[in-house]
Formats: C-alpha cells, sequence, structure tokens
C-alpha cells in the first residue's frame, strides 16, 4: 500500500481555487478587510439593514415624521459672480431624547447645466462626484456604460467616510428621484448623521443654454429625459433640511438668501 505524501504548507496568497488553504490569520495577520457593493438598482431586503425587524422599520418611520415635521426650508439664489466660500452652518440639534448627529450628508439634485459644480466651487468644497470616479476608473468622464460600478464606488467612498466621523460630506450627482437617493439617505441614517439637500430648482432651457457653452456637453436629448424624472426632494424622504437654489431673476430680483419656515 502506497503512502501518501505529507500536504505542503500552501504559502501563496489564496485564489479560490478548490483545496487551496486559507491564508493565516491571527494577532500578526488580519483577515482582509471586504468591501460590499450595493446594486444601486436593487431595492430588495438586502439593501436594507435591519428591514427584517419590523419593530426598527416602525421606529424609523417614525423617526422620519417627525423629521418632515421639524424639516427646514431655504431658498438661496444663485450669484452672478463667484464669491467667497460660505460657511457652513453647524448640524441641527437633535430632539429631545435622540442622539445629536454625527454629522451631515449633502447631496446635490439637478440637471447637467443647474449650477451644481459651481456651488460646491464657491464653497472651497471637493464632493464625492461621479463625473471625477469617470474619469478615474475610465479616462473618460462621458463614459456611461458602467453607472452600477461607479455608484457602488462611490457609496462605498462615503461609506469609509462615515466610518472615518468626517463631519461634512457632500455628493454631487444628479439624483434625480426618490428612488435614488434613498441608499444615500439609509446609508447616512445608519450612521447616526444627519442627511441635507441642496435642491437646483433651474428651469431646463437655461440648463441646456449653459450645456451648449460647456467644453464638456452632455447630449441635448439625454438632458431632456433626466428633466422628465427630475423629482424634487421632500421631508418625508428623511431629509433634515432642504434648500432651493434659483437663477437670479433678470430683473434685478434679491440676490439674499431667504429662510422659509
Amino acid at each position: 500500500m502506497k503512502r501518501r505524501k505529507k500536504k505542503q504548507e500552501n504559502e501563496s496568497e489564496a485564489t479560490g481555487r478548490v483545496g487551496q488553504q486559507k491564508p493565516l490569520v491571527d494577532e500578526h495577520h488580519p483577515e482582509p478587510i471586504m468591501p460590499a457593493y450595493e446594486d444601486p438598482e436593487a431595492d430588495s431586503p438586502s439593501d436594507v439593514e435591519n428591514d427584517s425587524a419590523p419593530e426598527a422599520e416602525a421606529a424609523q418611520t417614525r423617526t422620519e415624521e417627525a423629521q418632515g415635521a421639524e424639516g427646514r426650508m431655504e431658498t438661496e439664489i444663485q450669484p452672478e459672480q463667484l464669491s467667497t466660500p460660505a460657511q457652513e452652518q453647524r448640524p441641527a440639534q437633535a430632539s429631545r431624547g435622540a442622539p445629536p448627529p454625527k454629522g451631515v450628508v449633502v447631496l446635490a439634485i439637478g440637471l447637467p447645466g443647474s449650477g451644481k459644480s459651481t456651488w460646491f466651487r464657491r464653497r472651497g468644497v471637493t464632493p464625492l462626484s461621479s463625473d471625477l470616479l469617470r474619469s478615474i476608473l475610465f479616462d473618460d468622464i462621458t463614459e456611461q456604460r458602467y453607472q452600477g460600478l461607479v455608484f457602488s464606488t462611490l457609496r462605498s467612498l462615503l461609506r469609509a467616510r462615515l466610518i472615518a466621523r468626517m463631519p461634512w460630506n457632500y455628493v454631487d450627482a444628479s439624483n434625480l428621484s426618490s428612488h435614488e437617493r434613498r441608499q444615500w439617505i439609509k446609508m447616512a441614517k445608519g450612521f447616526g448623521y444627519e442627511v441635507h439637500a441642496v435642491f437646483f430648482d433651474v428651469p431646463l432651457e437655461v440648463c441646456l443654454d449653459r450645456n451648449r457653452r460647456r467644453e464638456r456637453q452632455v447630449k441635448e436629448d439625454i438632458v431632456q429625459r433626466m428633466a422628465a424624472k427630475l423629482k424634487p426632494p421632500t421631508f418625508e424622504e428623511g431629509f433634515a433640511k432642504i434648500t432651493v437654489v434659483r437663477v437670479k431673476k433678470p430683473s434685478g430680483g434679491e440676490g439674499q438668501d431667504s429662510m422659509q419656515d
């Protein structure tokens, strides 16, 4: 009878092949962090943390209703010239009995050419941008074939910032519908952050005119299809504050920010 040869230790990195040993895990060799990429089109229970617990879902609903009643609305007029960076407000005080928010996640909402990038530049902010990721991943800011990859990577970057407890976090994307905004809101709230919306309520014809004068243009039929999908944000979605940005009227309307209660 032949004796089996002693199996040699596998010192190479695991590749997932059958029979290959896992890497040694101890205090000197911690288990690697596995990123979790979410499907932006998915709307299944697996995408939502703690959806399996009815009590947690009921508590979430009550929290969102309370925020809807206490939400803040602002109207901001786009200036004619770029101004000095604006001073950001501190997160609002939490309601009695609730822990204060760890920080704020700000979602920009608007069409191409509505002024989102200019709004961030005026404040000296570098947001998490879908356009920037397309340049990094594909060397082409106009690449539209891998939307799922772009936004799953964008969410992973925001998650990393929330884990690091960064107080202010900005997401520069179109965020047209409540469905597209839902995962951002749930992630932020899951980490104990307040969520603000900056809605660029700019007429389609203004966006198209600005788009024609930009070096990097979006096809007009795409902008028009996006405009048909654009829905204004609401407090019922879970926003604690909504800022509406409008263009300055040609007649010389007021350029000061105004608050609406």
